[in-house]
């Protein structure tokens, strides 16, 4: 894999959002090379029946990246049972398409609930122990920090943060030994990202832009990425592999797309702002406060929407 100058024979890895996808491929792989590994989520179901797939060396801890005290909760399980973390990996995320003026505000803040303050909240409850260890932090991005799409605001401003955030930690550790890392990914051929892929609005983005820039790819790249991210305690690490050009360009690149997506007809987009505001008027809900009802939920319910990458 090269640059492979951390062993994790023997460590300790802390995961959120591991019950499925990217976390899951990227508990198994470590695990494979001789990690004990934390499985933190919200299905306890999940967690439990993977955490026994892997076997002794792994443990499920229910928690909510919202929630202070589940954080809190799991970490010390995850310390109590493996003795410390020697790498946090801060990967729970959800999702949200539409228009920013036509989706439901819950729907908006609960992005950026998870994806950005549930990164902050989960980095900075494990910090103590991964820094006591000189270990090693990886919160997951995404290319949506990189290449600002429309139809994806309140994902990629979470993203953008999570990316600054790891920036301004990386300095402030730096001295302790610590490293701090950034993922960034594509979108990811999951179930949930087919779900989100179905929603009428993200088909409107697709459409303004390069297909090799919203084409999903496998899981098991991911997985490469998160590896040699953690067995190199790299700085970043992504997949697939065009995505570094596109970071280091990202100057020359988004005014090119916002070029693309305005020179096209922008109808697509009219017709989603048009059906929310309908589905709003319909419900009896103030217009601009309504979404699509598969990424809807009851007030302080709490759960899981669709990820992307």
């Amino acid at each position: 894999m090269g640059r492979e100058t951390y062993d994790v024979n023997g460590k300790v890895v802390l995961v959120t959002g591991a019950a499925r996808g990217i976390g899951l491929e990227a508990a198994r792989r470590l695990h494979a090379r001789g990690a004990s590994v934390a499985l933190v989520g919200l299905e306890p179901d999940e967690l439990q029946a993977r955490a026994a797939e892997l076997g002794d060396r792994a443990a499920a801890f229910h928690a909510d990246v919202t929630d202070w005290d589940e954080l809190e909760a799991a970490v010390d399980g995850a310390v109590q049972r493996f003795g410390g973390i020697d790498v946090c990996i801060a990967n729970a995320g959800v999702a949200n398409v539409g228009t920013i003026g036509g989706m439901a505000i819950e729907d908006f803040e609960r992005v950026i609930e998870v994806n950005l303050l549930g990164v902050w909240r989960t980095i900075r409850t494990a910090l103590p122990h991964v820094v006591q260890r000189q270990g090693y932090v990886l919160p997951v991005s995404s290319m949506s920090a990189v290449m600002h799409l429309p139809l994806m605001g309140p994902y990629t401003m979470a993203k953008a943060g999570v990316e600054a955030f790891a920036d301004a930690l990386r300095m402030e550790v730096a001295h302790t030994g610590t490293k701090v890392g950034v993922a960034y990914f594509s979108f990811i051929d999951t179930d949930m990202v087919r779900d989100s892929f179905a929603h009428p609005a993200a088909e409107a983005s697709r459409k303004g832009s390069p297909k090799f820039l919203t084409k999903p790819i496998p899981l098991a790249r991911a997985g490469d990425a998160i590896e040699r991210g953690v067995l190199g305690r790299r700085r970043t690490t992504y997949a697939p592999g065009w995505s570094g050009a596109v970071i280091a360009l990202r100057g020359v690149l988004q005014p090119l797309i916002e070029r693309g997506m305005l020179a096209r007809p922008q109808d697509g987009i009219a017709a989603i702002e048009a059906a929310q505001a309908a589905e709003a008027q319909a419900d009896g809900a103030p217009t601009g406060t309504h979404v699509d009802a598969r990424y809807a939920r009851e007030p302080g319910e709490k759960g899981e929407l669709p990820r992307v990458g």
